[in-house]
């Protein structure tokens, strides 16, 4: 089984799979009942967003409002923590697992499926947080032999990874040029990514820098030391032979002046002529492969790049939202239509076999999220045993009814004092 809790359908499908094994008489108020419980949801993950949008308003890099209050440099880190940890938890929600480490190291070591290398400077990032769902195994066709062959590549990728990156103040890059950052220092970058292969994390950092690779300089430089010596040899030979003369009458190593023909000057500048020719050719040949490489890296990022900054909140929280609802829904059909109580590791069996046997899914269900869902809406029973039963739907319904109700009771809401 797979260690994922992602349930990969849309929330529609789910209900609509469930509806589909009730009797006829049934499935109207059932979905009834979900699309009541879909409402409870959304109202509470509608505070959470904007919970989220008032902590990172303080960072927004792209924010087009006025700003009204000023927060201090103690508000605004405040607001930078409390950013990150609904950010976390938007994320687990959400079915994301965060990236460790170890498995960041892991990443930046093994060989790269883009055939560049790739360097971070960690030390300008003061805080970074990693998260990813959708874990598959894939293959891919890759050259070798310089594209004459090709070979079979299995590797790790993840649909889905989220990064968080907070870089340093300024005051970190003391004596750096701050216009040729890649960066503004003290910004927050939060981004997010599809289909990355795990030994290829490191390109989506922010400011991930494209290096030659020990083959592309062998590529490079063994062409071009052999080029620089056919040159030396045919055209700079005689210009650096002129020269050595000349240096020895200068410090004294000969006596006699040497004698310098027009001939002689012509091929001297020749040489160093044809020599300059050869270290532009060469420079210009090192600058067009990274180029290339970074050509490479922009267009992987283009393809993969599904959201960035306040609209990964958006696609977090109707991630999230699916999620919970989801689990919410599952734990009370098939608590409802068991024949008998059952206890949350029954219930997880149940929920878990019937993908694997009837969808050909395999995940780990979130049946503690599913089954918290429920009890904060008094929709399950649980006797002296352990054992978990669902309530009618009517009943279900009703009970739903009056937290929807209380949301907008003006009786309980704080008085208008204005």
């Amino acid at each position: 089984m797979s260690g994922e809790h992602f349930i990969p359908f849309r929330r529609r499908d789910v209900v609509t799979m469930c509806a589909d094994e009730l009797p006829g008489a049934e499935r109207g108020s059932f979905l009834g009942f979900t699309k009541i419980l879909i409402s409870l949801l959304h109202h509470e993950f509608q505070a959470r967003i904007e919970t989220l949008k008032d902590a990172y308003q303080p960072v927004d890099p792209d924010a087009d409002t006025r700003v009204v209050i000023t927060l201090s440099p103690a508000q605004r880190r405040a607001a930078q923590h409390r950013l990150e940890a609904e950010l976390a938890a938007l994320a687990v929600a959400a079915n994301f697992t965060a990236i460790e480490a170890a498995e960041l190291g892991q990443a930046f070591s093994d060989h790269s499926l883009l055939k560049v290398s790739l360097a971070v400077d960690m030390d300008a990032i003061d805080k970074v947080m990693f998260f990813r769902r959708g874990e598959s195994t894939r293959t891919k066709q890759v050259p070798t032999w310089f594209g004459l062959r090709k070979r079979t590549v299995v590797f790790t990728n993840y649909a889905r990874v989220l990064i968080y990156a907070r870089f340093k103040e300024a005051e970190h890059f003391a004596g750096t040029d701050l216009d040729r950052l890649p960066f503004q220092p003290g910004s927050t970058i939060v981004k997010l990514f599809q289909n990355v292969p795990r030994d290829d994390l490191e390109m989506v950092f922010p400011n991930v820098q494209v290096r030659m690779r020990g083959i592309d300089k062998v590529l490079i430089g063994v062409p071009a030391a052999i080029s620089g010596i056919i040159v030396i040899v045919t055209k700079l030979f005689a210009t650096v032979a002129l020269l050595f003369v000349l240096l020895a009458f200068w410090i004294g190593l000969r006596h006699q002046s040497p004698t310098i023909s027009q001939t002689a000057l012509v091929s001297a500048g020749a040489g160093v002529i044809a020599f300059g020719g050869y270290v532009v050719r060469q420079v210009t040949k090192f600058k067009n492969r990274k180029i290339l490489f970074m050509k490479a890296l922009s267009e992987n990022l283009y393809f993969r790049n599904l959201d960035n900054d306040a609209g990964v909140f958006h696609h977090l929280l109707d991630a999230a939202e699916e999620a919970e609802a989801n689990e919410a829904i599952l734990a009370y059909h098939f608590l409802r239509t068991a024949p008998e109580p059952l206890t949350p590791a029954e219930l997880d069996t149940r929920i878990e076999d019937w993908f694997a046997q009837r969808w050909d899914e395999h995940f780990d269900f979130e049946v503690t999220d599913g089954l918290a869902k429920l009890r904060r809406l008094d929709l399950v029973t649980e006797d002296e045993r352990g054992r978990l039963q669902a309530v009618a739907l009517a009943e279900a319904r009703r009970r739903m009814d009056r937290v929807w109700d209380d949301l907008f009771d003006d009786s309980q809401q704080p008085a208008d004092v204005s």
